[in-house]
Protein backbone atom coordinates (compact mmCIF):
# COMPACT_ATOMS: atom_id res chain seq x y z
CA UNK A 1 0.00 0.00 0.00
CA UNK A 2 2.85 2.35 0.91
CA UNK A 3 4.54 1.62 -2.41
CA UNK A 4 1.32 2.39 -4.32
CA UNK A 5 0.91 5.72 -2.54
CA UNK A 6 4.51 6.57 -3.32
CA UNK A 7 4.03 5.76 -7.02
CA UNK A 8 0.88 7.87 -7.17
CA UNK A 9 2.68 10.76 -5.49
CA UNK A 10 5.55 10.52 -7.96
CA UNK A 11 3.12 10.48 -10.90
CA UNK A 12 1.36 13.57 -9.57
CA UNK A 13 4.68 15.37 -9.25
CA UNK A 14 5.67 14.46 -12.80
CA UNK A 15 2.27 15.51 -14.11
CA UNK A 16 2.55 18.86 -12.32
CA UNK A 17 5.99 19.47 -13.82
CA UNK A 18 4.64 18.64 -17.28
CA UNK A 19 1.75 21.10 -16.89
CA UNK A 20 4.10 23.85 -15.68
CA UNK A 21 6.38 23.24 -18.66
CA UNK A 22 3.49 23.43 -21.10
CA UNK A 23 2.24 26.66 -19.55
CA UNK A 24 5.70 28.21 -19.79
CA UNK A 25 6.02 27.18 -23.43
CA UNK A 26 2.60 28.63 -24.21
CA UNK A 27 3.51 31.89 -22.48
CA UNK A 28 6.75 32.11 -24.46
CA UNK A 29 4.92 31.58 -27.73
CA UNK A 30 2.44 34.34 -26.87
CA UNK A 31 5.25 36.67 -25.84
CA UNK A 32 7.12 36.18 -29.10
CA UNK A 33 3.93 36.59 -31.12
CA UNK A 34 3.19 39.88 -29.37
CA UNK A 35 6.77 40.95 -30.08
CA UNK A 36 6.35 40.32 -33.78
CA UNK A 37 3.12 42.30 -33.86
CA UNK A 38 4.76 45.26 -32.12
CA UNK A 39 7.76 45.18 -34.46
CA UNK A 40 10.33 43.66 -32.07
CA UNK A 41 11.71 40.19 -31.54
CA UNK A 42 12.03 38.50 -28.17
CA UNK A 43 15.64 39.72 -27.87
CA UNK A 44 14.53 43.35 -28.21
CA UNK A 45 15.96 43.92 -31.69
CA UNK A 46 13.79 45.14 -34.56
CA UNK A 47 11.81 42.40 -36.23
CA UNK A 48 12.06 41.67 -39.95
CA UNK A 49 8.38 40.72 -40.00
CA UNK A 50 6.17 42.74 -42.36
CA UNK A 51 2.44 43.41 -42.27
CA UNK A 52 0.32 40.37 -43.09
CA UNK A 53 -1.91 42.54 -45.29
CA UNK A 54 0.36 44.88 -47.31
CA UNK A 55 -2.63 46.22 -49.22
CA UNK A 56 -3.95 47.83 -46.01
CA UNK A 57 -2.72 51.33 -46.76
CA UNK A 58 -2.38 54.45 -44.66
CA UNK A 59 -4.72 57.31 -45.42
CA UNK A 60 -4.08 59.37 -48.58
CA UNK A 61 -1.97 62.49 -48.48
CA UNK A 62 -4.16 65.55 -47.80
CA UNK A 63 -2.69 67.23 -50.89
CA UNK A 64 -0.14 66.70 -53.60
CA UNK A 65 3.37 67.03 -52.18
CA UNK A 66 6.78 67.68 -53.75
CA UNK A 67 9.05 64.74 -54.43
CA UNK A 68 12.53 64.50 -52.91
CA UNK A 69 15.84 63.77 -54.59
CA UNK A 70 17.29 60.39 -53.63
CA UNK A 71 20.91 60.37 -52.49
CA UNK A 72 22.77 57.28 -51.38
CA UNK A 73 25.10 54.63 -52.73
CA UNK A 74 24.97 51.84 -55.26
CA UNK A 75 25.43 48.18 -54.36
CA UNK A 76 29.07 48.66 -55.34
CA UNK A 77 29.50 51.48 -52.83
CA UNK A 78 29.60 54.35 -55.32
CA UNK A 79 27.76 57.59 -54.55
CA UNK A 80 24.56 58.10 -56.54
CA UNK A 81 21.80 60.70 -56.71
CA UNK A 82 18.50 60.31 -58.54
CA UNK A 83 16.09 63.19 -59.05
CA UNK A 84 12.50 62.10 -59.79
CA UNK A 85 11.50 65.74 -60.16
CA UNK A 86 12.67 66.05 -63.73
CA UNK A 87 12.17 64.05 -66.88
CA UNK A 88 9.93 61.02 -67.13
CA UNK A 89 7.38 59.87 -64.57
CA UNK A 90 9.14 57.80 -61.92
CA UNK A 91 7.95 54.88 -59.83
CA UNK A 92 10.04 54.60 -56.67
CA UNK A 93 9.92 51.05 -55.29
CA UNK A 94 10.94 50.79 -51.65
CA UNK A 95 12.01 47.17 -51.24
CA UNK A 96 14.18 45.12 -48.89
CA UNK A 97 16.50 42.14 -48.98
CA UNK A 98 14.72 40.50 -46.04
CA UNK A 99 11.07 41.06 -47.00
CA UNK A 100 9.29 37.89 -48.17
CA UNK A 101 6.65 39.81 -50.14
CA UNK A 102 9.42 41.77 -51.87
CA UNK A 103 10.78 38.63 -53.54
CA UNK A 104 8.05 38.66 -56.18
CA UNK A 105 8.79 42.29 -56.99
CA UNK A 106 12.52 41.64 -57.35
CA UNK A 107 11.77 38.72 -59.65
CA UNK A 108 9.40 40.85 -61.75
CA UNK A 109 12.03 43.57 -62.15
CA UNK A 110 14.57 41.02 -63.36
CA UNK A 111 11.93 39.83 -65.84
CA UNK A 112 11.48 43.29 -67.35
CA UNK A 113 8.19 44.29 -65.73
CA UNK A 114 9.41 47.89 -65.40
CA UNK A 115 9.09 48.33 -69.16
CA UNK A 116 5.43 47.24 -69.12
CA UNK A 117 4.10 49.41 -66.30
CA UNK A 118 1.48 51.97 -67.38
CA UNK A 119 2.38 55.67 -67.30
CA UNK A 120 5.90 55.00 -66.00
CA UNK A 121 9.06 56.24 -67.68
CA UNK A 122 11.48 54.67 -65.22
CA UNK A 123 11.63 52.65 -62.03
CA UNK A 124 14.07 53.28 -59.20
CA UNK A 125 14.48 50.82 -56.34
CA UNK A 126 15.41 52.21 -52.92
CA UNK A 127 16.61 50.00 -50.08
CA UNK A 128 18.02 50.99 -46.71
CA UNK A 129 21.66 51.57 -45.82
CA UNK A 130 24.11 48.62 -45.88
CA UNK A 131 24.02 48.16 -42.11
CA UNK A 132 20.28 47.46 -42.35
CA UNK A 133 20.34 45.22 -45.43
CA UNK A 134 22.22 42.22 -46.76
CA UNK A 135 24.43 43.58 -49.58
CA UNK A 136 25.25 40.07 -50.81
CA UNK A 137 21.57 39.15 -51.00
CA UNK A 138 20.78 42.42 -52.78
CA UNK A 139 23.35 41.63 -55.46
CA UNK A 140 21.51 38.37 -56.11
CA UNK A 141 18.11 40.09 -56.24
CA UNK A 142 18.89 43.33 -58.06
CA UNK A 143 18.02 43.65 -61.76
CA UNK A 144 20.67 44.87 -64.19
CA UNK A 145 18.44 47.40 -65.95
CA UNK A 146 16.95 49.15 -62.88
CA UNK A 147 19.01 51.38 -60.55
CA UNK A 148 19.12 50.34 -56.89
CA UNK A 149 19.93 53.05 -54.35
CA UNK A 150 20.84 52.28 -50.74
CA UNK A 151 19.43 55.21 -48.78
CA UNK A 152 17.73 55.09 -45.39
CA UNK A 153 17.48 58.88 -45.65
CA UNK A 154 15.11 58.51 -48.62
CA UNK A 155 12.86 56.22 -46.56
CA UNK A 156 12.66 58.92 -43.90
CA UNK A 157 12.16 61.76 -46.38
CA UNK A 158 9.18 60.01 -48.00
CA UNK A 159 7.82 58.70 -44.70
CA UNK A 160 7.80 55.07 -45.84
CA UNK A 161 5.92 52.94 -43.28
CA UNK A 162 6.65 49.44 -44.63
CA UNK A 163 8.03 47.41 -47.50
CA UNK A 164 7.13 46.85 -50.24
CA UNK A 165 5.91 50.39 -50.78
CA UNK A 166 5.60 52.47 -53.95
CA UNK A 167 5.64 56.19 -54.66
CA UNK A 168 4.58 57.53 -58.06
CA UNK A 169 6.11 60.86 -59.06
CA UNK A 170 5.02 63.01 -62.00
CA UNK A 171 8.29 64.09 -63.62
CA UNK A 172 7.24 67.40 -65.25
CA UNK A 173 5.63 68.76 -62.05
CA UNK A 174 7.95 67.03 -59.57
CA UNK A 175 4.95 66.06 -57.45
CA UNK A 176 4.01 62.84 -55.70
CA UNK A 177 0.77 61.79 -57.35
CA UNK A 178 0.14 58.54 -55.54
CA UNK A 179 1.61 56.11 -53.05
CA UNK A 180 0.77 52.84 -51.39
CA UNK A 181 1.71 49.26 -50.67
CA UNK A 182 0.88 46.24 -52.81
CA UNK A 183 1.40 42.49 -52.90
CA UNK A 184 1.85 42.12 -56.67
CA UNK A 185 2.84 44.06 -59.77
CA UNK A 186 -0.77 43.85 -60.94
CA UNK A 187 -1.81 45.87 -57.90
CA UNK A 188 0.93 48.39 -58.61
CA UNK A 189 -0.35 48.76 -62.17
CA UNK A 190 -3.84 49.37 -60.79
CA UNK A 191 -2.49 52.05 -58.44
CA UNK A 192 -0.79 53.79 -61.37
CA UNK A 193 -3.90 53.72 -63.55
CA UNK A 194 -5.99 55.10 -60.69
CA UNK A 195 -3.51 57.92 -60.15
CA UNK A 196 -3.74 59.05 -63.78
CA UNK A 197 -7.54 58.64 -63.83
CA UNK A 198 -7.85 60.77 -60.69
CA UNK A 199 -5.70 63.45 -62.32
CA UNK A 200 -7.95 63.51 -65.38
CA UNK A 201 -11.02 63.86 -63.15
CA UNK A 202 -9.32 66.72 -61.32
CA UNK A 203 -8.72 68.50 -64.61
CA UNK A 204 -12.36 68.03 -65.59
CA UNK A 205 -13.45 69.60 -62.32
CA UNK A 206 -11.07 72.49 -62.84
CA UNK A 207 -8.93 71.83 -59.79
CA UNK A 208 -5.81 71.89 -61.92
CA UNK A 209 -3.95 69.25 -59.93
CA UNK A 210 -3.78 65.50 -59.53
CA UNK A 211 -5.46 63.62 -56.77
CA UNK A 212 -4.05 60.93 -54.52
CA UNK A 213 -5.08 57.32 -54.42
CA UNK A 214 -4.56 54.32 -52.23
Amino acid sequence: MTVLVGVETLLLILLSLLVVGLLRSHAEVLRRFDGLQSGTMSNGHPSTAHPAHPADLPGPRPEVTPAHDISGQTLSGDAIQVSPRTGANTLIAFLSSGCFTCLGFWEGLRGGVAERLPHVGRVVVVVKDPDMESPSKLRELAPDQVPVVMSSAAWEAYGIPMSPYFVYVDGPSGQVWSEGSASSWDQVGSLLRDAVADYEIALERGRGGPGTTT
